[in-house]
């Protein structure tokens, strides 16, 4: 008898995900820690997004690859068929050309003239504008956020360094062919030990978390933050916002004294802007401010009085950022359409 032959099962296709065509636009915050991608749509909602860690240190052909795909990434999860995309923004950490498209230096990546413009434009077919970071998220909160209706907008923003935009009438404050506002490289009295140059420091080295966590990994070092210690082992890529956050609330005295001077140093930085530009409001953001909004603030504005022209910082009004970790892809994507106009 002629075996039997084995019955074969038909598997059904799944039928493909149908793509939405409508057209959007990708924001896209390249941080010194992570980079995001995100697709919005006409009004601005968030439809999708992928985030990828930067890791700077693995190099800018590396980060390069990271960004096409985070923003294919992005396109796929939020199911939006890839003809409609209109533009995409970017805001980058550092000196950029906003003209030609490139980023010159990104110090805490360590990538230097770096082409994105050309990169996405080959990729994507679209046009693109490349923005300094917190250029890019000071426009955001001044066109649909917290400075919305000002004349003219400081933002400020402590992160990985420390960054700072001014919109003024609509406009960004910007040299002829390269970004500004770059708050963090204030130069001040003082040294440590990793100074580029004897009796002297930059802002950002007194008043970013990068600065704060350095100052953590040696108290926890000296057994002065035990909790803190426990939880990162003192090691300066675990000390987060959040944790050192919870440094300070829980009350020890190193982590009291290490916030306090800093946003004292940090208040300094403001007040300089104060009193050469007198904006109308400043607005905060980042990781540190949103983990401790009363504190930062509240204190900047004591700090600032103190050092500003007393009539300049008079009747500024204060402000958290309202968009959050979308700021930049939002400003930037903002940036973008009202250029194109």
């Amino acid at each position: 008898m002629p075996a039997k032959k084995a019955k074969t099962k038909s598997v059904a296709k799944k039928p493909s995900k149908k793509l939405r065509n409508v057209p959007f636009w990708i924001g896209f915050d390249l941080g010194g820690t992570k980079m995001m991608a995100s697709v919005l749509d006409a009004n601005y909602t968030v439809l999708g997004s992928a985030r990828k860690s930067t890791n700077g240190s693995d190099g800018a052909a590396k980060g390069r690859i990271k960004i096409i795909k985070a923003i294919q990434e992005a396109i796929e999860e939020a199911g939006v068929d890839p003809k409609g995309i209109q533009g995409i923004g970017i805001g980058c950490p550092g000196l950029v050309n906003p003209d030609k498209g490139i980023l010159i230096f990104a110090p805490n990546l360590g990538w230097t003239n770096m082409a994105l413009r050309k990169l996405l434009q080959n990729q994507f077919k679209c046009p693109i504008t490349v923005l300094n970071d917190v250029d890019a998220g000071t426009y955001g909160e001044y066109a649909l956020g917290a400075g919305k209706g000002a004349r003219s907008l400081l933002g400020v923003f402590p992160g990985t360094g420390v960054g700072a935009g001014f919109v003024y009438n609509g406009q960004l404050v910007m040299g002829r062919a390269i970004s500004a506002m770059e708050l963090g490289n204030l130069v001040l009295p003082g040294t440590h030990i990793g100074s580029p140059v004897f009796g002297t420091v930059i802002l950002e080295d007194l008043t970013s978390r990068l600065a704060l966590a350095s100052q953590a990994g040696l108290a926890c070092y000296r057994g002065q933050l035990t909790d803190l210690d426990k939880k990162t082992e003192g090691s300066l890529r675990n000390i987060r916002s959040k944790a050192l956050a919870n440094a300070f609330r829980s009350g020890e005295d190193a982590a009291m004294i290490m916030f306090r001077n800093s946003i004292r140093y940090l208040g300094m930085g403001v007040a300089t802007v104060v009193n050469l530009l007198a904006p109308d409001r400043i607005t905060l953001g980042g990781g540190l401010v949103e983990e401790l909004p009363g504190l930062y603030l509240n204190l900047l504005k004591e700090e600032v009085e103190q050092y500003a022209i007393p009539e300049l910082a008079r009747g500024i009004r204060y402000s958290l950022a309202k968009l959050g970790g979308q700021a930049v892809a939002t400003g930037a994507v903002a940036w973008l359409r009202n250029a194109s106009k």
